[in-house]
């Protein structure tokens, strides 16, 4: 990892943030690499705002990537401490950034579908898991639990065969998988192997850190 020091929370802005960098968190002290972390900026108008894909303009200050994390720093007014400045801080913030987080990951999985690297529908889904061509298992977060069941015994069969583990994703509504893939009715989907799956994958594990803590 690559570790820089700064003369104080803020960094130096997003030209700073070279892959495999490593920042201090603002609320813990505890030094993590930017994967694990959320940057924050402060817009124009001095509200404080999540800056999840780490492209936004300004030094920016970094919280560990949780919803207990980020709503710590709110109680603790950790940013105006870090920005050194009177600034307007959401009491939802935690909330926003997870709506940012998941609204990022589905850009991402849209991406992937309109290169070809989503089928949808259970019986297609079912047969990329038996072709050993999926990267991820994606199922609507209403989806019943007899249609989980049973791509859940076809995908134990693909992970022991291919001996590697396949993530399985919950976390999106059926109607966000709609908007994202631009089909109707998604309550299954394969994710198959390509660079887009890598961006949306990434996400979707920053996305579920972010909820469970883990």
């Amino acid at each position: 990892m690559l570790a820089v020091a700064e003369d104080s929370d803020l960094d130096r802005g997003t030209t700073s943030v070279a892959p495999g960098t490593e920042r201090m968190c603002a609320l813990t002290r505890q030094v993590l690499p930017v994967d694990q972390l959320i940057r924050f900026v402060v817009s124009p108008a001095g509200e404080v705002v999540p800056d999840v894909k780490r492209k936004l303009p300004g030094r920016g200050l970094w919280i560990t990537g949780t919803r207990a994390a980020v709503a710590e720093a709110v109680k603790r007014n950790t940013f105006a401490r870090g920005f050194k400045r009177e600034l307007r801080v959401a009491a939802d913030l935690a909330d926003v950034t997870l709506r940012l987080l998941d609204r990022a990951a589905l850009d991402a999985l849209a991406v992937a579908g309109k290169a070809g690297q989503v089928v949808t529908g259970a019986a297609k889904v079912e047969e990329a898991i038996g072709r050993g061509k999926l990267v991820a298992l994606i199922h609507a977060a209403e989806a019943s639990p007899d249609g989980k069941r049973k791509l859940a015994a076809a995908l134990r069969q693909a992970q022991a065969e291919e001996q590697r583990e396949i993530m399985v994703i919950e976390a999106f509504a059926g109607e966000q998988l709609d908007l994202a893939l631009n089909r109707p009715n998604v309550v299954h989907a394969a994710l198959l192997a390509g660079p887009g799956a890598e961006t949306f994958l990434s996400r979707a594990r920053r996305c579920a850190r972010f909820r469970t803590g883990n």
